[in-house]
């Protein structure tokens, strides 16, 4: 069970390699956190992961999870939750893909889309339906400031974030009043492997970050958290700039 201040016991990663995951794994193992399942493709990096955690001192198991088999997914995440209450799942998987190449070949373009909308609607359905029958519990969702307006040089990862978060919300607003809470986040750039190579963006931010607003979100009971959370008001104005004016912006 979650503690008067919202956090968990036990923890569901989906995607359970990612570095934005793991640094919140370890912030919240090193507060309450006992119990985690880190779901993801098999892989070494997904051991390793799950060693660390258990270095820490925490129960850690692996789960196979492919975020483009949403088939497999109420089978895979019904096994975990028959272990035991879950008190928060953290969706981070997802893919940046590559902008240049994608828009020339449709099928990558699409994998891109599959992965970070299609396969999180399916996951997030499962567990949520999950968390509900247990009555109580956190959905956290690793949105992007990417889906907030799509430009020119990532519309392809921007449109399936700008899709996830819409859905993310609406779910939050479906299970209101339920028990299960449901938080969207919305880092902007983090410096990570995924964003290896890339010029940063003003505000940039780190996984560890992203963690302490996690943690934050979850005390506070918030149901969108900004990372930093300047890009609030930065997005707020950029929203509503003339459409022939942010395609001018140097973005």
């Amino acid at each position: 069970m979650k503690d008067a201040f919202g956090l968990p016991q036990s923890l569901l990663v989906l995607g359970g390699s990612s570095e934005i995951a793991m640094a919140t794994a370890r912030r919240l193992i090193a507060r309450r956190t006992t119990t985690v399942w880190l779901a993801g493709r098999p892989s070494t990096a997904l051991e390793q992961s799950a060693a660390e955690l258990r270095g820490l001192c925490a129960e850690v198991r692996t789960v196979p999870f492919d975020a483009l088999d949403p088939e497999s997914h109420e089978t895979v995440l019904g096994k975990v939750f028959a272990e035991g209450d879950i008190d928060m799942v953290l969706l981070a998987f997802g893919v940046l893909g590559e902008q240049a190449r994608d828009e020339r070949d449709p099928v990558a373009a699409a994998r891109v889309a599959q992965t970070n909308y299609t396969g999180a609607v399916s996951s997030c359905l499962v567990a949520a339906r999950a968390l509900q029958a247990q009555g109580h519990g956190s959905l956290v969702v690793l949105s992007s400031v990417a889906g907030e307006r799509a430009r020119r040089t990532n519309f392809i990862y921007g449109s399936s974030k700008a899709g996830l978060d819409a859905f993310a919300q609406g779910l939050g607003d479906a299970l209101h009043g339920t028990g299960v809470h449901v938080m969207v986040v919305r880092p902007g750039f983090v410096r990570s492997r995924m964003t290896a190579g890339l010029d940063e963006t003003p505000l940039a931010t780190t996984p560890e970050a992203v963690a302490t607003a996690v943690e934050l979100g979850l005390r506070r009971r918030s149901e969108t958290v900004w990372v930093p959370g300047m890009l609030r008001v930065v997005m707020s104005v950029l929203r509503h700039v003339p459409r022939g004016v942010f395609r001018r912006l140097p973005l």
